[in-house]
This record gives C-alpha cells, sequence and structure tokens, in this order.
C-alpha cells in the first residue's frame, strides 16, 4: 500500500472530499442498526405507527442523499485516478526519450511495451477500486463489528429472494459501460501504436532531434485516452453505485417486512435486530476486501516495473554548461576506446582525423567496430577513454541536441513512420515549406514517384514504410537528410538491403548529395569506397590500415584480400543475370588448394545462381548437407541451438558479400552444424555434390586429394582465419568448429 500512497499523496486536496463522502456513507451504514434500535423501542414496543413512518421516511431520505454524495465522490476519484495514470504515463514516455541508446540495447520493445499497457492497467485497476471495495468497506466493518448476531434463517431466505432487485441498475447501464471500454481500448491501440515506432526508432528520432514534436504527438493522443478513461470510469462506477443503490433499497424493503412480521409477531424482536446488522455491515464488507486484495498484489507487482524505467538513468547526457555544437568538423578521433560489454573492447586505441568536405569509409570484418564509429560520433554513447573532437571541441563538452542538428544519418533499415510522405521527409526539418521539401525529394530523384501517386505527397507510408519498395524507402529517408541541409552526413550501410540495380542507382544519388558535404560511410561493400577520399580499415576493434582505393589495394594486406574476396564473385549487368565466381578465387579455398586451374574454371561453371528472399532459412542445423554455398550479394546470419539449453539460439556469425558456407558437404554426408538464415535478399551460387562427384568420378586423381582434404578440414574451425577473421563476435560465448 505505501508506494501507492506515493501517488495519491499529490492529490490530497482532491482525495478530502472523496474521504468526506466515503464517511457520509460510512455514517448511513451505521444509521441502519440504530433504526432498527429505534423502531424496536419506539415504533414497535410503543405500537408507534406515526413514527414506523418517520424511521423509514428518514432512510428513504439518507439513501438519497447518500446515494447522490457517493456518486459524486465516485467521479472525482475517477478524475483522481485517470489524472495519476495520464500523468505517470506521460512521465513514463518523455523520461524514455532521455534514455540512452544503451537502455534499447539492453531491454526488449515488448517488455517495455508491456509496462506501458499491462502495468499501467494493473496499477490503474488497483487504484481505480481503492474507494468502492478497499477504504468504504474497511470504514464500514470496523463500525459494524460490534453488531454481529446470529442469523435468522427465513429472513435471509427472504434477502436470497429479492437480490435481482440489485441487478437492475446493473443492466441498465451495461451496455453504455460496454461501449466506454471499447472506445477505451481503441484509444489505447493508437498510443501503444505511437510507442511502438517511437521504441522501433530511437536512433532516427534522436538523430533528427524529435523528441519534442513526438512528446506533443503523444500527449495529444494521451489526452483523448485521458478523456476516454474518464468515461469508463465513471460509468463503471455507475454500474457499481446502481447495484449498491439496490442493496440499500433492499434493506429498507427486508427491513420494513421484517418490521411488519415483527409487529405481528412472527418473529422475534432480537431476531428482528440481530438480521439487520448482520444484512447491512457484514454481508459485503469482508467480501470486498477480500476480492480487492488480489487487485492490490498487481497494482504494486506493476509499480514495481513501472519504477525500474522510471529509475533508469541515461549514461549518456548533457554537460551542465554544455554548449552548442560547433560544425562542421574536422572531426578527429583520439585514442578512442570504447566496449559496449565493458570486457572486450569494441574499438582499441583508434586514431584518425576526418578533414572538412573530405569523404571516407569504414570497412572491415563483421564486429570489427565500424557501426561502432557510427554510434560515438552521433554520441549515442560516450568513450571509455580518449575523446571525439568536433571542431577542435570534446563532442562530451556540447548539447546533443546540437550535434544532431547539424548531422544527418541515412540508416541500414530505412524507417518511415505510418504518416504522409511529406511529414516523413519533414522529420529532417518540421518548419521546411512544401517547396523546400519537393526539392529534397528531387535531390533524392523520389519525387516523380511520389507525383505519380493519388495523393501525392499526402500518401500515407504504412506501417513501417509498407506502401513503399526498399529502394523507394531509402531515397525518402535520403530526401530527409537532403532536406536537413547537414555539415555532416552519416551512411549506414545505405545500399546494403538493396538489389545490384537499386544499389547502383542509390550510390549515385548519395554521390551527389554529399559533394561539398563531410561524409562518413559504414560498408561491408568494398565496390562503393572506390571513389572515397580515404578509406579506414577496422579489425577486431583496431585501426589497421588506412588510405584511398588505390593505395590500400597496392599494400597487399588484409584490405587487398577482402577486395578480392568480394570481386571474385559478381553478378552480370542489369542484375538479374547470373552470377559467376572467377577460377581464381576458388584457388583460395582451403580444400581447393592444389586443384589445376582448367578443373577449377570448369567447377566454376557448374554453380547455379539462387535468389533467396529476406528472412528464409538457407540450411537448416541438422539437416543432411549435400551443397555448397557462396554469398554473392546480400546478408545473413549463422546461428545454432545450444546444447543443453533448450530453445535458446546463439548468433555465430553475420555473413556478407564474398563468405562462403558448406565446403565440406562436397566431401562428406555429415549432417549441418549450424543453420544459416537471411537477413536480407540474397543472390548465392550453389554446387550441388552429385555435380562434384562428376569431377571425381572423372579424375581419379583428385579422390585422394579431396579425402585427405576432408581430414584435414573434419578439426578445423568454423571460420578460417583467410575469410572470417573477426566475423565472431568476441564474448559470444561460444566457440565454434566444423563446417555448416
Amino acid at each position: 500500500m505505501r508506494p501507492l500512497f506515493r501517488y495519491l499523496r499529490p492529490y490530497r486536496t482532491q482525495l478530502i472530499p472523496v474521504v468526506l463522502a466515503s464517511a457520509l456513507e460510512m455514517c448511513f451504514n451505521a444509521q441502519i442498526p440504530m433504526s432498527v434500535k429505534l423502531m424496536i423501542d419506539r415504533a414497535l414496543l410503543g405500537h408507534n405507527a406515526h413514527m414506523a413512518m418517520l424511521i423509514l421516511g428518514a432512510l428513504v431520505a439518507s439513501t438519497v442523499v447518500v446515494s447522490v454524495t457517493s456518486m459524486a465522490r465516485d467521479y472525482l476519484y475517477v478524475k483522481v485516478v485517470s489524472g495519476i495514470v495520464f500523468s505517470l504515463r506521460q512521465r513514463m514516455f518523455e523520461h524514455l526519450q532521455d534514455l540512452s541508446m544503451d537502455f534499447f540495447a539492453r531491454n526488449e520493445v515488448g517488455d517495455t511495451m508491456s509496462r506501458f499497457s499491462n502495468d499501467v492497467a494493473a496499477l490503474e485497476n488497483g487504484l481505480a477500486s481503492g474507494v468502492s471495495w478497499g477504504l468504504q468497506p474497511l470504514m464500514d466493518l470496523l463500525l459494524s463489528a460490534a453488531l454481529v448476531f446470529t442469523l435468522e434463517w427465513r429472513l435471509a431466505a427472504l434477502g436470497i429472494l429479492l437480490c435481482p432487485i440489485c441487478v437492475l441498475g446493473p443492466r441498465i447501464f451495461a451496455r453504455r459501460a460496454t461501449q466506454a471500454s471499447v472506445a477505451k481500448q481503441e484509444e489505447e491501440s493508437r498510443i501503444m501504436s505511437s510507442l511502438q515506432e517511437t521504441l522501433i526508432a530511437p536512433a532516427l528520432v534522436r538523430a533528427f532531434n524529435l523528441q519534442s514534436s513526438i512528446i506533443e504527438k503523444f500527449r495529444a493522443k494521451n489526452r483523448l485516452l485521458l478523456g476516454a478513461g474518464i468515461r469508463l470510469g465513471f460509468m463503471t462506477a455507475l454500474m457499481e453505485r446502481s447495484a449498491s443503490f439496490g442493496t440499500l433499497f433492499l434493506q429498507a424493503v427486508v427491513m420494513a417486512i421484517s418490521g411488519y412480521l415483527a409487529f405481528r409477531g412472527v418473529i422475534t424482536i432480537g431476531t428482528f435486530a440481530a438480521f439487520q446488522a448482520l444484512f447491512v455491515s457484514l454481508s459485503y464488507s469482508f467480501m470486498y476486501l477480500a476480492q480487492y486484495t488480489p487487485n492490490l498484489i498487481n497494482a504494486g507487482g506493476g509499480l514495481i516495473r513501472i519504477e525500474e524505467i522510471l529509475h533508469q538513468q541515461p549514461k549518456v547526457s548533457d554537460a551542465p554548461q554544455a554548449a552548442d555544437a560547433s560544425l562542421p568538423p574536422p572531426v578527429e578521433m583520439r585514442d578512442v576506446t570504447f566496449s559496449y560489454s565493458g570486457k572486450t573492447p569494441n574499438l582499441d586505441g583508434v586514431n584518425l582525423r576526418i578533414e572538412r568536405g573530405a569523404s571516407v569509409a569504414f570497412v572491415g570484418p563483421s564486429g570489427c567496430g565500424k557501426s561502432t564509429v557510427l554510434n560515438l560520433l552521433l554520441r549515442f554513447y560516450d568513450p571509455d577513454a580518449g575523446a571525439i573532437l568536433y571542431n577542435g571541441a570534446d563532442i562530451r563538452g556540447v548539447t546533443q541536441a546540437s550535434l544532431r542538428a547539424r548531422t544527418a544519418v541515412v540508416l541500414q533499415e530505412s524507417f518511415l513512420f505510418n504518416t504522409t510522405v511529406r511529414e516523413n521527409i519533414a522529420l529532417g526539418r518540421p518548419d521546411a515549406t512544401d517547396e523546400e521539401i519537393a526539392d529534397a525529394a528531387r535531390a533524392a530523384e523520389i519525387h516523380e514517384v511520389v507525383m505519380s501517386l493519388p495523393d501525392g505527397y499526402n500518401t500515407m507510408a504504412g506501417e513501417r514504410g509498407s506502401r513503399f519498395s526498399g529502394g523507394q524507402r531509402q531515397r525518402i529517408a535520403i530526401a530527409r537528410a537532403v532536406l536537413k541541409n547537414p555539415s555532416l552526413l552519416l551512411l549506414d550501410e545505405a545500399t546494403s538491403a538493396l538489389d545490384a540495380v537499386s544499389e547502383h542507382a542509390i550510390n549515385a544519388t548519395l554521390e551527389k548529395i554529399a559533394r561539398g558535404r563531410t561524409t562518413v560511410s559504414i560498408t561491408h561493400r568494398l565496390s562503393s569506397v572506390v571513389n572515397m577520399d580515404c578509406v579506414y580499415l577496422l579489425n577486431r576493434g583496431r585501426l589497421m590500415e588506412k588510405g584511398p582505393h588505390r593505395e590500400l589495394l597496392g599494400a597487399g594486406a588484409l584490405y587487398a584480400e577482402l577486395w578480392r574476396k568480394q570481386t571474385g564473385v559478381s553478378i552480370g549487368a542489369g542484375g538479374d543475370e547470373k552470377a559467376t565466381v572467377d577460377a581464381a578465387w576458388l584457388a583460395e579455398l582451403p580444400v581447393m588448394e592444389g586443384v589445376r586451374h582448367e578443373t577449377l574454371e570448369e567447377l566454376a561453371q557448374w554453380f547455379s545462381t539462387e535468389t533467396i528472399p529476406e528472412d528464409r532459412t538457407i540450411v537448416q542445423e541438422g539437416d543432411p548437407g549435400n551443397c555448397f554455398y557462396i554469398l554473392v550479394r546480400g546478408t545473413a546470419e549463422v546461428t545454432r541451438q545450444e546444447e543443453g539449453e533448450a530453445g535458446r539460439t546463439v548468433r555465430l556469425a553475420k555473413l556478407h558479400d564474398g563468405d562462403y558456407f558448406g565446403e565440406m558437404a562436397l566431401l562428406s554426408d555429415e549432417p549441418r552444424n549450424a543453420t544459416v538464415r537471411t537477413l536480407t535478399e540474397c543472390v548465392c551460387l550453389s554446387l550441388m555434390r552429385d555435380l562434384f562427384n562428376r569431377l571425381l568420378s572423372r579424375e581419379p586423381e583428385l579422390k585422394e586429394h579431396f579425402r585427405i582434404a576432408a581430414e584435414a578440414r573434419a578439426g578445423a574451425e568454423l571460420f578460417p582465419s583467410r575469410d572470417r577473421e573477426g566475423v565472431v563476435p568476441t564474448g559470444a560465448g561460444c566457440q565454434p568448429a566444423g563446417d555448416w
């Protein structure tokens, strides 16, 4: 009860009439046994019919007065509870906008949504029934304890027969209460949808400083829910009050009948008095209190979960004397070290400088720290050591709002809110005119597509932008960034989810709009960094190589190796033609080492091209292995079911262009020991074991070669260092082995 009282304390003044009305009802409940005493002492024993009529008249008048004051009390209390829930929900939402990105990384969206829905509802239910099911029965119980007597069974039977009177009122108000309940659920659904969109795209909200605007939109929807909550609460209270009114009316009827029976001598006067006291005071008090206890328990549990969010503190916050960011750059990273887990560093002692107006790219294997660089540049996180400087000023000394007002980001997943195209683009600058929005769309080469729609810029984007294709969503996101006119443009795998044709077109657009701006691109696809001023190669969180593409290619180190891996597989012009693999690329596979070049050239012709949609399983753990795959374009993930922990799936790796899997399936029929599932649409080259066996049958000398290779690979690691270095996230808690 004590935590609940904390939320009631600010409403002390509004609660005074509620308590006074409850006290008045308590006095009325005590009036009934007192009326019994008067009926016995003065009316019945004295055979005074006039006195009996006065007593019954006073009870009827008191019933009317108490019913009116009680309904007013219920309305006032509903307003108090609805106000508490409104303020609490608004406080939670605003607090979420202040939390850092680490909170969203640690917490599931469904859990956070549950705290807004189930836990707030449990608290609301516990508070809403606090007077009717808690305070009032407790007060009645304390005053009526001395009035408990033995029940006379005939009068009890009479009371039970007359109980249907109590349900007349609820039947009258039931339909309107149901309608009010449906209306409130609809408002809750709308507000939860708004919340879900915000939780799904926290990076977008912060990158474009949308906190204030979405808070105001949420406040408007929250006010609608406030009104629906008041209506439902009052209708529910009317149902409960009408039932109470029926009960009170029943008491008056039973008193009149039992008084008449006592007056005629059918029952004793003592039996009459005992029945009235019990019927009035104890028939409901214990029942209400017992039924209210689970509500208190649920409310207390919900409040604990709610306060867990409210007690969260942002790890990234503005310094007390923070100034506005001074941009444009140069941007510097000085000895930057950072770790998400606090154990293994995701960036380790990184030093670099990005000049004003330069175009740079960060590349490297998955898990090397590319996206971490972007998170730090946007100040979603702060470095554990070292510093990031914008124009010579430490990023921690400027306000987050001013920093993000001068930067724009195009994310890998182009999230669109379920509103108009105009409003989605205007997120970059809410005060932009229609002409400025159209100019930004023209720059992103999406204006003509929008104008071809029946509603033009008023077209609703649909849930998560479902009205548009992936390339169109990306162009709308680019228009949003262009409208912001940023000094620093950040691209996070902006084309990784697109097909070859869309990727080429989007890259051309990005190259055009990046002119004159400092541009930082995070990518795994090296073909998009050829014309960059500088390329930074990260591996295991460390900066390994830097320089223009030609310089890195000539160095013959890891960058050149990654380039060979990606350029050894390709898709023909147009994006829909056959994918191919070079014999030289095949020669670098461990199992193909020593195979004649002519044989590899022939083998390369036997690969088939497969286009696999997003979120599809390519190979399933435990299935027979009979095919070797090369990922030509797209992104996939490798997962494995942990032994001894049923249902727990561990992510082992993320695969990109040029990665391969299943080479051991060419040599043996052992089952797959991991699952590979597409994250985007993927184009793969596949080679079936049956075709491979044709080669072995035609060239017997290769059988011995591959037998030795199979034995050598039987105990090898899942990811050869040649092409898997850094793919497995450090600290993943697994030691992968074997071939999948």
